[in-house]
């Protein structure tokens, strides 16, 4: 049987032949679509290239001792450093090869094409973790680029996703090779809204070449074909009778796959749509939750839900393999260097931190009931009692209940009262739950925590030294390429399920040592994997953090230029330090594109007291006349003013007070979704009543 396939010869239930991307082509080629086109190296072809270069059965040992050191950072990243070496430097077979250069001729001398990876069943994991290339442009490039998607597959992330769900075998995957477009027009398709579950049509478009920055939005009912709405980013990129022509294409991909679509379309220089990839629209759901007994130690509750278990004290985050799933992680602190332990967790209680510490958003994120700020949980909670937690209420309680994880319900994400003019998005730090997350009504992802991505790059080794600017901790020339994979994989993961709405990263950044934009070390790695991502999510956007004044932040952004990222991407900064107040016009006249007000460092830097702390009060007049203050000035100066931080989580009222004053957006946990825009629409009905919220 031939390993490639034109586009034209595939249908829809060659899935397992051509994966999901190329068989959804096919069959659109087939009906007539416009689809650009092209071929598919079926998933045999990477079999063949194994079994004759002689690598097949070590592939297949190193796979197998890949799924099994999942939980041994350093040995798996050394292992998938060695499959996809040796995937890459394989000769693909001769006949295959021919064939791959034949159908590559066929397009035409000399064509630029996409080279994308088309998983098939769960073997290529969720959007993103496998990679590809664009405007690859002769015979050599070509064979390369179907290599690198097939290295793609032994990242150290999709390695520990198919060790998470079983899949022991070898993966495979087709590969997609398409004449690129020379799009003046591009972006993304759904036939009904992934926020909503409403059967409306949402339109995204980006200027490709341009600033593809934030996209313009269009709401269109696809029955009687009228807009309900636009918000456009800069000048407006379609007009209605172009519009119009998208919806009704989508309308028919829609019909001709029976369900809901996620298409990709671009429009070329003399106005020809093109679909450019399809795929079904799903979502996640969510479970429910419970309560304690005795009452043993108080604190901050800092991510929501109750979980009862057994209790295991850990002193350093070394000790985490000793930590079993179910079982509650009691700590001196948190950190980074603890997220990879409590993703086993049934719950997180602390001595000390605050509820907008690295590990409890992390927390939050993952569902796991947090308390933090107990003081004494480490000496009181004694290993091998149960006990249930709170994570609501910040308490902990002694209890004879079996151990149980449970959550508190999500309404559903298609129950939203109205439209809202203050845009919402989320704060993140774990990708594999950006899926869930990214089917609730918000408009993007404000803040994607660097700390959370970077310490599952660096495998949890040095982790806290690393962010805080220790020289000898950042990675050596051997481990750079592994950590740079990672953040990609990771930063693709994000973007691919929020596309194509925005995903901003933040860069890390950690209390103590060099904080902010001085970075040693991590920062232009960072820089290198966000420029790389955005190859094929032009969504990605960098937030640079703790800025404090003009020269460092000038020092940090010529790194920016300097890298392959250039000035690609929009650029944000964090208004955590009070100077920044005085420094915006500066920050602006450096070419900021806007400002996030991070409420709960401000609030300790203006106040001077830990969060912790009594005195510790976001409703402080003082800190309400700096947020106050600094989006008037933002607003004056032209550019956007966020916000973030727990404090809109534990305050709801706060985020009243915040659109009174005109913020342009907030960002805030997942959990907190459903009460924050019920506390925008709220206030955007009432006049300005005051200052106080």
């Amino acid at each position: 049987m031939t390993g490639v396939r034109p586009l034209g010869e595939i249908r829809a239930t060659d899935a397992l032949r051509a994966g999901g991307n190329g068989a959804n082509l096919g069959e659109l080629t087939r009906a007539g679509f416009p689809v650009p086109a092209g071929f598919v190296v079926l998933r045999g072809g990477f079999r063949t290239t194994t079994e004759s270069a002689g690598i097949a059965e070590e592939l297949a040992a190193l796979h197998a001792e890949a799924l099994d050191s999942v939980d041994d950072a350093e040995k798996l990243s050394q292992l998938c450093k060695r499959m996809r070496a040796l995937t890459r430097e394989a000769a693909l077979s001769p006949g295959l090869r021919d064939e791959i250069v034949r159908a590559y001729r066929g397009l035409g001398a000399g064509s630029a094409v996409a080279v994308r990876a088309s998983a098939v069943g769960e073997d290529g994991g969720p959007a993103g973790m496998t990679t590809g290339s664009r405007e690859v442009t002769g015979e050599d490039a070509l064979l390369e680029g179907v290599s690198g998607c097939w290295a793609s597959l032994f990242s150290r992330r999709l390695v520990a996703y198919r060790a998470s769900r079983g899949l022991s075998g070898m993966p495979e995957t087709a590969v997609v090779v398409q004449r690129m477009v020379q799009a003046v027009r591009a972006g993304v398709i759904f036939t009904a809204d992934p926020r909503t579950g409403e059967p409306t049509v949402v339109v995204e478009a980006t200027s490709p070449g341009g600033n593809a920055g934030e996209p313009d939005t269009y709401l269109v009912d696809k029955d009687e074909l009228t807009v309900l709405g636009a918000r456009v980013a800069d000048r407006q990129l379609l007009d209605e009778p172009v519009l119009l022509r998208l919806v009704c294409l989508a309308s028919r991909v829609e019909d001709r796959f029976g369900c809901a679509q996620d298409i990709e379309w671009a429009i070329d220089r003399d106005g020809a749509i093109w679909v450019l990839r399809t795929r079904a629209i799903t979502t996640l759901g969510a479970p429910a939750g419970g309560s304690g007994e005795k009452l043993l130690v108080t604190g901050l509750g800092a991510a929501p839900g109750t979980a009862a278990g057994v209790v295991r004290t850990l002193l350093a985050p070394g000790d985490g393999a000793r930590l079993l799933p179910g079982e509650v992680l009691v700590a001196p602190a948190t950190d980074p260097d603890w997220a990879p332990a409590i993703r086993h967790a049934a719950a997180l209680v602390t001595d000390d931190g605050g509820r907008n510490g690295h590990t409890a958003a992390a927390a939050r994120e993952l569902g796991v009931p947090c308390v933090v700020g107990t003081e004494d949980a480490t000496r009181l909670l004694t290993d091998g009692r149960v006990v249930a937690v709170d994570g609501n209420r910040g308490e902990v309680h002694a209890t004879r209940r079996a151990p149980i994880r449970v959550h508190e319900p999500e309404p559903p994400a298609g129950k939203v009262d109205g439209p809202i003019a203050t845009g919402l998005y989320l704060d993140l730090a774990e990708p594999g739950d950006a899926r869930r997350a990214a089917a609730l009504p918000v408009d993007g992802v404000g803040l994607l925590r660097g700390e959370s991505l970077v310490t599952q790059a660096l495998g949890g080794s040095a982790v806290t030294e690393s962010l805080s600017g220790h020289p000898g901790a950042a990675p050596g020339p051997a481990a750079r390429e592994s950590f740079v994979d990672s953040m990609v994989a990771s930063l693709r993961t994000v973007a691919a399920a929020f596309a194509p709405r925005p995903v901003v990263y933040r860069a890390s950044d950690l209390p103590g040592g060099f904080r902010g934009p001085r970075r040693s070390g991590l920062f232009p790695l960072e820089l290198e994997a966000l420029a790389a991502a955005r190859e094929s999510a032009p969504g990605l956007h960098l937030m640079i953090p703790f800025a404090r004044s003009r020269r460092e932040l000038e020092e940090c952004l010529r790194l920016v230029d300097a890298s392959r990222l250039g000035r690609g991407a929009r650029r944000w900064i964090m208004a955590e330090v009070p100077s920044a107040l005085y420094w915006l016009p500066s920050y602006v006249g450096l070419g900021i594109d806007g400002v996030s007000i991070g409420i709960d460092e401000l609030t300790r830097l203006t106040l001077g007291v830990p969060p912790d702390s009594g005195l510790f009060d976001e409703s402080d007049p003082a800190v309400l006349d700096t947020i106050e203050r600094i989006v008037r000035k933002a607003t004056a100066l032209g550019i956007t003013a966020s916000a973030c931080g727990s404090a809109l989580w534990t305050n709801p009222a706060l985020t009243g007070y915040l659109v009174r004053s005109g913020i342009t957006s907030v960002s805030v946990d997942p959990g907190a979704v459903p009460a924050t825009r019920a506390a925008i629409a709220s206030a955007e009905r009432r006049p300005l009543l005051g200052r106080t919220p």
